[in-house]
C-alpha cells in the first residue's frame, strides 16, 4: 500500500505519496491561505489528495499532520496557532469528503516522529523532537511510539510560563515560549531593538548591527531556559531541532552550551542536534501514522 502524508501548515500545505518504504513518489506544496478560512483549507486538502491519489498505482492510506490536537473529550481541534481550525472536527470532515479512513496529528508529533523513525533519533529511546517556526512546539517519542499523555498535550513545551506577566500569548496566558523564541517574536522582537523589519535570515547576517548582541543573548537565554527546563523533566537521549528557527548555526554551540548551564545536573551531555529530514518531517511523520 502506498502512502499520502499532508502536512497542514500555517502558510503551506505539502503533500507527498511514498511507497510502502516511505521512498518519494511524487510531491506538491500549495500556499494555506488560512485568512480564506477553515472551508477553503478542506477544498485545498481535498484537491491535493485527489491529484497525489491519481499518482498511486494502488490503494493509499491518507495521514495529516495539523497545528494543535485532538480534544479527547470532543474530537474536535484544540491549541492551534492557526485558528480557524480551533473547535473544527477536522478529523471526520476529511474523512466524509475524502471517503478514505484519516489518520491525523499533531504536527510536532509528526515532526518528533519522522525524525525518530528516519532521521537523526533513529537509534535513541527518548527522544524530544522541537519545532520553531511560526509557532513553538514540541513532541516525545518513547520506544518508536508518539507520547500522547492523559489529556493530548504531551510535549506542548511552548506554551509552558517562561516569564510570569511576560508578552501576551493567543493562547490566553503570558510569558509562553513561543512568544519569546518563535520567528515572528524573534523578529518583533530584532524591530523593537533595531527599527528593523527584517526575516529572520536577514537578521542573522547583521553582526555589526550595534543591536545585534542583546538580540542575541535574549535569545539564547531564552532558549536556554526553555529547553532546560525540558531537559529537567524528560531527561531524553536526544533532542532534535526542526522549523525555521533551527537553521541558526549557533544554536548547536553557543544555544547548547546555555541549556547546558541551566540543567539540574552535575553531568550533562545530551545532544542537541538538527533534523535531518528538514521542512519535509511533517509529511514523513504523517506517512508514517
Amino acid at each position: 500500500m502506498n502512502k499520502i502524508g499532508i502536512d497542514l501548515g500555517g502558510t503551506k500545505i505539502e503533500g507527498i505519496l511514498t511507497d510502502e518504504n516511505y521512498q518519494t513518489i511524487t510531491r506538491k506544496r500549495i500556499p494555506t491561505n488560512q485568512g480564506n478560512g477553515y472551508n477553503s483549507i478542506l477544498k485545498l486538502i481535498e484537491n491535493l489528495v485527489l491529484e497525489l491519489t491519481q499518482e498511486s498505482n494502488q490503494n493509499v492510506s491518507i495521514g495529516i499532520c495539523t497545528p494543535g490536537a485532538l480534544s479527547l473529550n470532543s474530537g474536535l481541534i484544540k491549541n492551534s496557532n492557526t485558528q480557524c481550525l480551533i473547535g473544527k472536527d477536522l478529523q471526520n470532515d476529511l474523512k466524509n469528503i475524502l471517503d478514505y479512513p484519516v489518520s491525523i496529528e499533531n504536527d510536532a508529533n509528526c515532526f518528533a516522529f519522522a525524525e525518530a523513525k528516519l532521521g537523526a533519533g533513529k537509534n535513541s529511546n527518548l527522544v524530544f523532537g522541537v519545532i520553531m517556526g511560526t509557532g513553538v512546539g514540541g513532541g516525545i517519542i518513547i520506544d518508536g511510539k508518539i507520547h500522547h499523555g492523559r489529556t493530548n498535550i504531551a510535549g506542548e513545551w511552548g506554551h509552558h510560563c517562561l516569564h510570569n506577566e511576560g508578552n501576551n500569548c493567543y493562547c490566553g496566558n503570558k510569558g509562553c515560549v513561543e512568544t519569546y523564541i518563535s520567528g515572528p517574536a524573534l523578529e518583533k522582537n530584532w524591530h523593537q531593538l533595531s527599527g528593523l523589519n527584517q526575516s529572520l535570515p536577514e537578521i542573522i547576517k547583521n553582526l555589526d548591527n550595534p543591536n545585534f548582541d542583546t538580540w542575541k543573548n535574549t535569545f539564547l537565554e531564552n532558549f536556554g531556559l526553555a529547553l532546560a527546563n525540558v531537559v529537567d523533566i524528560l531527561d531524553p537521549d536526544m533532542i532534535i531541532l526542526g522549523g525555521g528557527v533551527s537553521n541558526i548555526d549557533f544554536l548547536y554551540d553557543e544555544g547548547k552550551n546555555v541549556v547546558y548551564d541551566k540543567v539540574f545536573s552535575d553531568i550533562i551531555d545530551t545532544p542537541i542536534v538538527k533534523n535531518q529530514l528538514g521542512d519535509s518531517a511533517g509529511v514523513f511523520g504523517a506517512c508514517l501514522l
